[in-house]
């Protein structure tokens, strides 16, 4: 049984179907050609323009990039600056994350 995705979740993942069906239009490009170029099937790329759950993230986004779909905020594909500010910022934090392992004593 798929897990229940949040109505913000499916808004999102049809947000971003509907712009990457946006930019192929824009484009010119007919589904099967942006299928030819990811090297996946047109089904597929239907299941992303109708915004499905089920298509993997990396498949998503590589339909995003190839049709110059921004993702995560970046405009310019400087990705690699993103995944540097992002690593630094992760060095900081604790790399284990555990619940409290007592309840706080808060009986004043």
């Amino acid at each position: 049984m798929p897990a229940a995705h949040s109505r913000a979740t499916q808004d999102a993942l049809v947000a971003l179907g509907l712009e990457i069906a946006r930019a192929r239009s824009e484009r010119r490009w007919t589904i099967g050609e942006l299928a030819e170029r990811a090297g996946i099937t047109r089904d597929t790329v239907r299941n992303v323009e109708k915004g499905a759950p089920t298509v993997a993230i990396g498949t998503v986004f590589e339909l995003a990039m190839l049709v110059g779909v921004p993702l995560l905020g970046v405009d310019d594909g400087d990705y690699s600056a993103l995944v540097s500010r992002n690593r630094d910022r992760l060095a900081v934090l604790p790399s284990r994350v555990r619940p409290p392992s007592t309840e706080p004593f808060d009986d004043f």
